[in-house]
């Protein structure tokens, strides 16, 4: 990265500097430059030093914390990404809070709402096909090396490019424009300094919000050669959600969902979040119905022409219960084994259901999917 008005910090040099260490750049360490590659290579034994204490010193922020897994969050998160002017924001977008609206047919209402102007399912068609687009070159973008930061980077730019607004940014506070969930998280991740490895798995969970409307998805991603379980793991993911969606229809009690979803991945040797469920969406980025994934819910409500609402099922390789880290977003398996998540927005048509959120010709993937 060039850069005026800067001096070289190898050691004994002075001479003017426009090359950045790239790690130093992924770190957030400022005034890090060099005069040249010659320059940064010898002084690369020593300056290395300075990415070791960084990460020494923020990648955990809660001393004493009892974490189920092998994850660490890497601290301190970068700076919160801003819009410009001209994109529609929700209402909670510059909220202190980040509080949603209460209005009717809010979050707070048990009420389904159902889409009866054609114009509207329309713009829910469109920023679902935004949202896929999004989430798939977010997708491209996974490997190992790379840091969730700059995925949701990735993230947040392509949502400009569409003119829409991220929907995860400020929702109750959150602090970035998409969800990253690796391994033992089950859900709500937050982009951070933390570069992927070899062997991962990552839920990139990604909402946009665009002309009034929310549309919604995510899917899990292998980094590099990830192990025949977890290759297990989130296949049979995928197609819990492939089987919820084939009973979606007019007349489908929601509470069935739970049935269907739990039934296959027991059947697998795996088990169901219960704490976090699908849910209503539209001009709310979260309304009813609540869509669970486990048998034997209470869930209320008949699917009818005209609902939109997310399956997103969670499944863990261990036990189904969560535990919660202090930022009060990531969710983990509370045995830190591993846990994956695929997620469709949909639409109830007259005779059936229509995927939104679907995928393209060209979408990627990290398992065979029907839902094309």
């Amino acid at each position: 990265m060039a850069a005026s008005g800067k001096l070289c910090q190898g050691i004994d040099c002075q001479n003017p500097a426009k090359l950045q260490c790239p790690t130093c750049l992924k770190l957030n360490i400022e005034d890090s430059y060099f005069c040249s590659q010659e320059c940064f290579k010898k002084n690369w034994p020593t300056h290395k030093s300075v990415h070791k204490s960084v990460l020494q010193e923020t990648t955990n922020p809660w001393p004493g914390h009892h974490y189920t897994g092998k994850l660490r969050p890497h601290y301190p998160l970068s700076p919160k990404r801003e819009l410009p002017e001209h994109i529609k924001r929700p209402d909670y977008a510059d909220k202190a809070d980040g509080a949603p609206g209460y209005g009717p047919g809010g979050w707070a209402s048990t009420k389904i709402a159902p889409l009866t102007d054609p114009s509207d399912i329309e713009k829910m068609r469109t920023v679902c096909r935004l949202a896929r687009e999004v989430l798939d070159i977010a997708g491209r973008a996974v490997r190992p090396g790379i840091t969730t930061d700059e995925i949701d980077k990735i993230v947040h730019e392509a949502c400009i490019e569409r003119n829409a607004y991220p929907s995860p940014l400020n929702y109750h506070r959150f602090p970035k424009s998409c969800c990253t969930s690796i391994n033992e998280v089950i859900c709500h991740g937050i982009p951070d300094r933390r570069p992927l490895e070899d062997g991962d798995i990552i839920n990139i969970d990604v909402t946009l919000y665009h002309d009034g409307f929310h549309g919604d998805l995510n899917e899990t991603y292998f980094v590099g050669n990830v192990d025949e379980k977890g290759k297990k793991l989130v296949k049979v993911t995928m197609e819990c959600l492939e089987k919820a969606i084939a009973i979606a229809k007019p007349g489908t009690l929601y509470r069935d969902i739970g049935g269907v979803i739990d039934k296959h991945a027991r059947s697998n040797g795996f088990s169901v979040v219960r704490t976090y469920c699908g849910h209503g969406i539209n001009q709310f980025f979260h309304c009813a119905p609540n869509v669970p994934h486990y048998a034997k819910n209470k869930a209320v409500g008949v699917m009818k022409p005209g609902h939109t609402f997310t399956i997103e099922p969670m499944i863990s390789e261990g036990v189904w219960q969560d535990e919660q880290w202090p930022d009060e977003w990531t969710a983990v398996t509370a045995d830190g084994k591993r846990s994956a998540q695929f997620e469709q927005t949909l639409l109830i048509t007259e005779t059936g259901c229509e995927i939104l959120t679907r995928r393209l010709a060209d979408s990627p993937y990290s398992v065979p999917s029907t839902l094309q």
